[in-house]
């Protein structure tokens, strides 16, 4: 008897909205998995009030079924407030803020910073050392990491390339730092030439999403 697969809850990030993960929605389609995403009001609550509604949403809509979760940036936080409420069987995280932001925290005193980017926005605001005080994510889970540091494409680049905010020579994706995407409890973690806001279209990133969601690890070996 085939197992059933596990619908796949896609998670958008903060400023975004379920649109931005269309493509790879597709692409988990495609390969034969049910799939999940709504928007919800990022820039509108904090933390623990956004994981709430998701979770409100999703017990409403995916009744007594199995979950897998695809986050982006700030889904990545919030899958981790829903990560002992939901029966979660992987999750795969791109670009998360898993330590925080450093970007948050140069910025967050600012009155345009927060109210563009809210209440939840201000929470991820981390400095040297600090770490999110949130629970680790479901397991097993896979951390997808981007690494072009400036793009036309990335707004939040144009500030953080000429500031140089993460320091000379680390890796970033023009918005999070790849050291900030770590996780101790992560199954795998794999780097894409992308930047932030793009990294959902780049077809490295799929096929991961893809893989680990099948074998619980990231294809190591370039794609053919």
């Amino acid at each position: 008897m085939t197992p059933v697969r596990p619908t796949v809850v896609l998670i958008h990030g903060l400023l975004r909205s379920q649109k931005s993960l269309r493509s790879l929605d597709l692409r988990l389609q495609e390969a034969g998995y049910p799939t999940w995403s709504v928007s919800y009001p990022s820039r509108q609550l904090d933390l623990q009030a956004l994981a709430d509604w998701l979770h409100d949403r999703i017990v409403r809509e995916l009744p007594d079924r199995p979950l897998a979760a695809v986050t982006h940036s700030l889904g990545g936080v919030l899958l981790r407030l829903l990560a002992d409420r939901l029966p979660w069987q992987s999750a795969v995280l791109i670009a998360p803020p898993n330590s925080g932001s450093r970007v948050a925290k140069k910025f967050v005193d600012l009155a345009l910073f927060r109210a563009i980017y809210g209440p939840a926005g201000v929470q991820l605001a981390t400095g040297p050392g600090e770490r999110l005080e949130v629970p680790p994510p479901p397991q097993p889970f896979g951390v997808i990491a981007g690494t072009q540091r400036f793009s036309l494409g990335n707004p939040t680049s144009w500030l953080t390339h000429p500031l140089d905010l993460f320091g000379e020579g680390a890796d970033h994706d023009g918005t999070v730092a790849v050291d900030e995407t770590h996780h101790p409890d992560m199954a795998d973690f794999v780097a894409i030439d992308a930047n932030h806001t793009w990294i959902l279209q780049h077809p490295e990133t799929a096929r991961q999403v893809l893989e680990f969601l099948a074998h619980g690890r990231f294809a190591h070996a370039p794609a053919r």
